[in-house]
């Protein structure tokens, strides 16, 4: 299925490759940009499609006594075709025409972001590609990553051109990394780290060799193992226990400062 529906420059992919895995491609341009109409026309009807399917198909298969047709996964991979980018992050002039970051709250926190956290079926990135910005953070909600072990970089570079982090960027990474030394690398010295060494630090659980098609196989027979986790109906559950702290500091995060309203608003009191 082609995302968005009936459009005539899909940016998106919805597959259903067997009965319990799910792949989401997404297609747009070269680096795969988090744009307004990837985030509210791909992504998140996607999440909508997948849930539904899932849900429809883990009732018939409990009433028919078939708890390993009850299982699910859902994979989000870059495009298929390249094996250079999983996704670029936003179309950040695209961000800051909404003012306090707007865009962040009402396209990417609240519907995916959050969504992912609790999502009632195991999420898994298939990293085919570098993973820049909000690519990153978007992996991060992920329950699994698989990531490619060729030339490719995980990095949160707004540091170096002066985008400040919305709370939920800060909340995923202070839940997913932990480590204080580690926390500061990503997000104050904008570290671009290696496949191996985002799998030394436990933030990419896989590296798979084969380019794209190679980490989307290795991320396929992921979701086969651990679908099965989902059958019994309370693995979104139990998420929203795990991460309600770092779910509510994602519902807070409606208006951000920017670099030139912090100025105005020091030097006025200095």
């Amino acid at each position: 299925m082609d995302l968005p529906i009936n459009s005539s420059n899909p940016l998106g992919a919805l597959h259903r490759p067997t009965p319990n895995i799910w792949v989401l491609e997404l297609k747009n341009g070269v680096d795969n940009r988090l744009t307004g109409v990837v985030c509210t026309k791909v992504i998140t009807p996607a999440l909508d499609i997948v849930e539904k399917e899932w849900r429809v198909a883990r009732n018939k298969a409990l009433k028919a006594d078939d708890k390993a047709g009850a299982g699910g996964a859902f994979i989000i991979v870059g495009k298929l075709d390249q094996n250079k980018f999983f996704s670029n992050g936003f179309d950040y002039p695209e961000v800051i025409k909404t003012p306090g970051l707007g865009f962040i709250y009402n396209n990417f926190t609240i519907p995916i972001m959050t969504r992912l956290l609790s999502f009632p079926i195991p999420t898994i990135a298939a990293l085919n590609g570098h993973t820049f910005a909000a690519g990153f953070c978007l992996a991060m909600c992920c329950d699994y990553r698989v990531m490619t072990s060729g030339k490719a970089w995980a990095c949160m570079n707004e540091v170096h051109f002066g985008a400040p982090f919305p709370q939920s960027f800060s909340a995923i990474f202070q839940e997913k990394a932990r480590d204080p030394v580690l926390i500061r690398s990503i997000c104050l010295e904008g570290k671009k780290f290696t496949p191996q060494e985002l799998l030394k630090h436990g933030l990419v659980d896989q590296l798979a060799e084969g380019g794209s098609k190679g980490v989307l196989e290795a991320a396929t027979q992921l979701g086969e193992k651990v679908g099965a986790n989902a059958a019994s109906g309370v693995w979104g559950l139990i998420k929203k226990g795990i991460y309600s702290q770092t779910l509510q500091a994602m519902a807070e995060d409606r208006r951000q400062v920017m670099p030139f309203e912090e100025d105005a608003v020091v030097l006025a009191k200095l």
